[in-house]
């Protein structure tokens, strides 16, 4: 009985109540007997009571509950449901509610589940993505696109391109994409901190389904690697044709003298031909270090590997280079484990070896003093060549493994060098999988770690 007196259907008991009173009142002018006539309205009252508890709960109640659950399926709300036990329409109309619920809430979950893949992918690509409307505000900025420009990605969404953006060139390619409606390709150098970073922006158009012009994307590539082998690849190929040139003039002009009446004179004629050889001779050298970084570089390049002991090829080494330590009065000091054995190419390691212990005989001084040592732990071998000789200053060092890079350009040559020797080294070790790592001091000497894992694994 409680219930009745609860809204709504109170509001209902009271609609009953009117319809009995206005029926008592239109009775009472026919009816003389009171008890009948009060008979007669009770037996109404309760029966309409009956029929709209009735109603209420068969068909007014369920569409309530119906209405309440599809308000929380709109609200996002997809677990709710209706039940409802009858197999009447209203039943059919809780099966849908609740099939619908269920449809929306698997559509919602892979929406879901796309969209965080895609914003996953987006902020996670190697390029800078932002994303402009037709008006100009960014709705979207990448990690990466942060990353290069800095800040936070609030402090470019919601604002206009040319108030947030300094770089000219962005502002000249947005505009272009707006008024040409078609792809635009622009490059540009931006500094972070005193890195200069060399960037390639395309700003392509979003068009609606209508055509109309929605806004613009602009993806930003960094090609600095690229540029930086561009710079080399220049480098290397006017380097190379200068030290070809300087051989090979040398060469020729001897030649010529010789040709033109020298060869009568014989102490001059040697000494002509003295030079022609060791032109033509580092000329060779510089050759057969251009191939072995040729063949280092190769894609297809293979290792021979075998067990090694590390003591023993450095004693093969340095029976090698003991008649030009000698010339210098070198002391050489050679600290190896017995135990220190590694897999990796015989041949590229001794070359490795030679090429840093050549280093250090030329560049120490007479009677100065060449260590060699090796660290061995349960993974790795660490080699390390440390000498007395002149160092290297420190502006110097990123750039000592470059091809064709001298510290002191007259003497490398004085000595034959031909500038790849440490180029060389370090494509040995990089095939290997190791680490090189330098460190010097002017005037005090240089340390050259090269460190080997005991097992190279594919």
């Amino acid at each position: 009985m409680k219930a009745l007196f609860k809204k709504p259907l109170a509001t209902y008991l009271f609609g009953v109540f009117i319809v009995v009173f206005a029926t008592g009142l239109v009775l009472y002018q026919i009816v003389d007997n009171i008890v009948i006539l009060g008979s007669v309205l009770l037996t109404q009252f309760i029966i309409l009571t009956l029929f709209l508890m009735h109603l209420y709960e068969r068909y007014i109640r369920p569409i309530k509950k119906a209405t309440s659950t599809i308000e929380e399926i709109v609200k996002g709300n997809y677990r709710a449901r209706f039940h409802h036990p009858s197999n009447d329409s209203i039943g059919l109309l809780s099966a849908k509610i609740n099939s619908l619920a269920r449809n929306i809430g698997e559509f919602a979950r892979h929406e879901k589940m796309q969209s965080e893949q895609l914003s996953t992918v987006i902020d996670n690509t190697q390029s800078g993505l932002i994303l402009v409307d037709a008006k100009g505000y960014i709705h979207f900025v990448n990690r990466k696109f942060i990353h290069i420009f800095g800040g936070v990605p609030k402090d470019y969404k919601g604002h206009l391109y040319y108030d947030i953006l300094e770089n000219e060139i962005i502002h000249e390619t947005v505009q272009k994409t707006f008024l040409y409606e078609k792809n635009v390709k622009e490059a540009f150098t931006h500094y972070k901190g005193i890195d200069k970073i060399y960037l390639e922006i395309v700003g392509a158009p979003i068009f609606n389904e209508k055509g109309m012009l929605k806004g613009a994307v602009l993806v930003i590539y960094d090609i600095t690697e690229m540029k930086k082998l561009e710079l080399m690849r220049k480098d290397f190929v006017a380097n190379v044709s200068h030290e070809l040139k300087t051989p090979i003039t040398s060469i020729k002009g001897f030649a010529e003298t010789l040709l033109d009446g020298t060869m009568d004179d014989k102490e001059a004629s040697k000494e002509f031909l003295g030079i022609i050889y060791n032109e033509s001779e580092r000329l060779q050298l510089l050759i057969e270090d251009l191939l072995i970084l040729s063949r280092l570089e190769k894609e297809d390049f293979q290792l021979v590997l075998s067990e090694i002991n590390l003591k023993q090829v450095v004693s093969e080494v340095a029976m090698l280079m003991k008649h030009k330590m000698d010339k210098k009065k070198l002391l050489l000091s050679v600290n190896i484990s017995d135990e220190a054995i590694i897999k990796a190419d015989k041949e590229r390691l001794k070359q490795v070896i030679i090429n840093l212990l050549d280093n250090a005989i030329n560049y120490t001084p007479v009677n100065g003093q060449i260590w060699i040592n090796g660290e061995n732990t349960k993974d790795e071998v660490m080699i390390e060549v440390r000498d007395t000789g002149i160092g290297i200053a420190q502006e110097a060092l990123p750039r000592i493994f470059e091809r064709f890079y001298r510290v002191d350009k007259a003497r490398s040559r004085d000595t034959g060098g031909t500038g790849l020797g440490l180029a060389i080294v370090k494509h040995i070790v990089e095939v290997h999988r190791g680490d090189i790592q330098i460190s010097s001091d002017l005037n005090k000497g240089t340390t050259v770690s090269v460190t080997f894992k005991k097992e190279l694994i594919d």
